[in-house]
Formats: structure tokens, sequence, C-alpha cells
């Protein structure tokens, strides 16, 4: 692993490479409202569609060129371009020249303050601020620093779901947990667990907000599937609180932490062969969307408990609600926080008019239809 020589001077020269990137970026929209290519597209989109062009015509590209190092993960220097924050553990598609892998930040080292060189401490990362970080790929991708190459040292982040062009990146060295870790393989496999337990190991990822009867489906749903002699274990939301992720607070960036880790065991519950329930209120559709990638096809039910805020509220079965009205909670999800509904859930269950038996054999109708329970 090669280590920076000079960290404060990487970082001057990451603050002068993104300057005149955005500068490269402005000219380039310039250019394109002046020859009428601008059709209305808002001023993000237009940066989305043109980064990728500017950071290869600043890099000097060449095709011909291949990167020397390889790696899942890396220290970068990153420049922020959405609206939305950076949020470390959230998932993103990385582009290095024609490689498109998905990748996230796992940790924000430092912000830069772009005046004084100065290094401050931060959770999130906001439009046009530039971080030290470090990224993992969810594969190995070829690389050179930006040091040693000016184009395989460059990279994009690109959002998964609305293809904007969030960050633009300059690789700094390869870090060492990626070249010392390695998968094991058993000789016992998913399958054959499957088998052992006659069911189709799957997540049941029931989400909606706090009140909304996530626990209580998922309790008795369980009830039914041991009284079927099937393999189950729930994660809870507030019962990971207590150990897992007992560290862990309810900003955004903790939010999406707390669903990393909750989607990471899940799939481990998933190669033991289990048939896994998760209650999180999981208010962001990028974390679910990350926990469905996690296991293979079919493999993921998105269960929606709508259940209206109104409802939730009136019932309260915490006296969360009040505490969060009275300016005692912070960031909870309804009120001061946002809840994202599913787009596309595999189930969407009525949690104010039906009863929670009928809504579980719904489920387990759905789980027969796809083969899970045989």
């Amino acid at each position: 692993m090669t280590f920076p020589p000079d960290p404060r001077r990487l970082d001057t020269e990451a603050i002068c490479v993104f300057r005149q990137t955005t500068v490269d970026l402005l000219a380039s929209a310039a250019n394109s409202e002046n020859c009428g290519d601008n059709d209305g597209t808002s001023a993000s989109k237009v940066d989305t569609a043109m980064l990728a062009d500017v950071v290869e015509l600043t890099s000097g590209n060449s095709s011909t060129e291949t990167p020397r190092q390889r790696a899942d993960a890396f220290a970068a220097h990153l420049m922020w371009l959405a609206e939305a924050p950076l949020l470390p553990g959230r998932g993103y598609l990385l582009k290095s020249g024609a490689q498109t892998i998905g990748a996230m930040v796992t940790e924000l080292k430092y912000r830069i303050n772009i005046d004084n060189l100065d290094r401050l401490a931060a959770k999130e990362l906001h439009g046009n601020e530039i971080a030290f970080v470090n990224i993992a790929t969810d594969e190995p991708i070829s690389f050179d620093t930006f040091e040693d190459n000016k184009h395989t040292g460059r990279f994009i982040l690109v959002d998964r779901h609305s293809n904007a062009t969030v960050a633009t990146g300059l690789i700094r060295f390869g870090l060492r947990r990626a070249a010392n870790t390695y998968f094991q393989s058993f000789e016992i496999t998913k399958q054959a667990r499957a088998r052992l337990n006659a069911q189709k190991p799957a997540v049941l990822w029931f989400t909606g907000l706090s009140g909304a009867g996530k626990s209580t489906i998922a309790d008795q749903l369980e009830k039914k599937l041991h009284a079927l002699g099937k393999h189950t274990f729930v994660l809870d939301g507030d019962n990971v609180r207590h150990g897992l992720n007992r560290d862990l607070g309810f900003t955004e960036a903790d939010r999406v932490e707390n669903i990393r880790r909750v989607a990471e065991v899940a799939k481990l519950f998933v190669e033991a062969g289990l048939i896994t329930l998760v209650s999180f209120i999981s208010p962001f559709r990028a974390e679910r969307e990350m926990a469905r990638a996690l296991v293979g096809p079919g493999e993921f039910l998105e269960i929606f408990v709508n259940t209206p805020l109104e409802a939730c509220e009136q019932r309260d079965p915490k006296g969360l609600y009040k505490k969060a009205r009275r300016g005692e909670l912070r960031n909870f999800t309804g009120l001061d926080s946002p809840y994202e509904p599913p787009e596309n859930p595999e189930l969407i269950l009525d949690g104010l008019n039906e009863a929670p038996g009928n809504l579980t054999d719904r489920i387990i109708e759905l789980m027969q239809r796809r083969g899970m329970l045989s």
C-alpha cells in the first residue's frame, strides 16, 4: 500500500483539480445553452449529463491505458455535487473509465476547509464540499493513484435511482484490507441448508411508519410459520438497537448505517437457510434497495405496512409521537424526518382497516405462490 507523502499537498491539489472541473463544467453547460441544446432541463441534470465527459477531457483520457492496481477499497478525495447530502454507508454506482460497479463511502475521514486547509470532522458532506474518504466497491476494480495517472485515478459516483452524478473523486491509495482479505468457500451451501429445512430462505422486509403495525404483523406471521415447521428469525428495529446498533442515533447518517448493518445480518441469515423477518421503519428507498441487492433474485419481499400518519400517531404505543411533538425527540420519521414509501413493493398491507391475522394470511399466500414454503 502506498501512503500519500504529503497529505496537505494532496488536499491542495484536490481543491485545485475540483475547482478546474467546476469551471470546465460551467463552461460546457454555458456552451450547451448557447447552442440551444438545453430543452429546459434543470441545471443539476445538465451537470449530470456533462460531468463524465468533463472528467475525461480534463484528465487526458487514453483508451490504451491499463491500470496497475486492483482492489475493492481505496482512499480518495471527493467533491460532493448533489443537493442531498452524502451519507456514509449509502450505496452508489462508481464509474471509472469503462468500469461501473456498486460502491459506498465507508468512512468520511475529514472535510477540508478550502479557505485555510483545516481538516474538519464531519458525518455528512453537502454540495460543493470536499473531503477525504474511504470507499469500498462491491467487487475489485482496476485503478491507478491520481498521482500516477490522471485518467485511471479518477472516478464519479452516480445515484442508483435518478442516475444523477453526485460526486467526482481522485483515488489516492488502495487500502490494505482490500489486498489481505478473501472470501472463504465452504462445502455446505445455502441450497443444502434450504433443502434440510424444506423451505426457501428469504428476507421479508417490513417497512412503514412507527406504529404502523410492522412488529405486530411480523410476530404473528412468525408464529404461523413456526406452526408450519418453518425455521425463522425476526430482526426488530428496537431490539437491534439494544445491541448491534446501540452506538447509533437517529440522524440520517445513523439511519443509513443502521439499515446497512441489519441488511448484512439478514443476508447471513439467508445464507443460513432461514426465513428472515425484518421489521424496521427503514425510511429511505436507497437503503431498502441496497438490502434487496445483497440477496439473490426472488429472495427479498418488500412488504409496505401502509398505515396513515394520523392513525400511527393516534395509536402511539410507545409514546414517541407525543415526545416528538413536544420537541423531546428530533429526527422523528414522518414528522421532522422524511419517509419514502416503496415504489414497487411485493405486497402492500392496509395497516388501518385490516386485522393483523388477515394480513399474515396474505403474506403466507404470497410465499406459497412463490414456492418459499416447500
